[in-house]
């Protein structure tokens, strides 16, 4: 029914993201490494629970909501991108820091931190643009059940989404303790966040409605 093809592009896709600084990781790695792995991973169920809802929203038919209503997905596009460019902001500037470096937070209890991981993931523009423009383009209607494809394929990026960053929540606190004795890789690695943030919040600004063409 689904070509092996469409769940490796999927895959990448996703591996892709993950790598790619964003809230998710700001917040499972800030909150691994000022709280432990366990607040991390508790978090981490959250945001695996975001991307179910996502998922199911898609199978639902959000995604024709947006081709029907174009200026609905352009205000939540400019909203996300605007958002991206904040965090952005806040790695690049003086005094800036690092997601890695460690900071003091105040330790939550296991319902917060799964809240929280929730509404981070929810409110992440990239996982929107994942599910609503790409998802849909490996889809093959002539492969059979488009819905089932859908399902399986964002089971596929949610495996995925949820190894690469379980790998960051357990390397957290190594990684934390390398940025803390150099701080010129620390600020290096601030700048590259950055960066990348940005990059991707003007990709996501200037790219035309990938879900709406994709529904025409």
């Amino acid at each position: 029914m689904i070509g092996p093809g469409a769940i490796a592009g999927i895959a990448l896709v996703e591996l892709g993201m993950v790598l790619t600084p964003g809230p998710n990781m700001i917040y499972l790695v800030s909150r691994s490494i000022a709280q432990g792995r366990r607040a991390g991973l508790v978090s981490l169920a959250g945001v695996a629970l975001g991307f179910l809802v996502y998922l199911f929203a898609v199978s639902a038919g959000i995604a024709t909501v947006f081709a029907l209503v174009p200026e609905i997905y352009l205000a939540i596009k400019l909203a996300g991108a605007g958002y991206l460019l904040w965090l952005a902001w806040k790695a690049v500037r003086p005094g800036g820091r690092s997601a890695f470096a460690a900071q003091e937070l105040t330790h939550d209890g296991p319902r917060k931190l799964f809240l929280m991981g929730f509404l981070t993931c929810l409110l992440n523009p990239k996982v929107a643009i994942l599910y609503i423009s790409l998802l849909p383009q490996f889809v093959d209607p002539e492969r059979g059940h488009v819905g089932l494809q859908g399902l399986l394929l964002g089971l596929t990026q949610i495996a995925v989404g949820v190894a690469g960053n379980a790998f960051f929540i357990v390397t957290a606190g190594s990684v934390a303790g390398f940025f803390g004795r150099r701080p010129l890789w620390q600020r290096l690695h601030r700048y590259v966040m950055g960066t990348a943030l940005a990059g991707f919040a003007v990709r996501i600004a200037t790219e035309r409605t990938g879900a709406v063409a994709a529904l025409r």
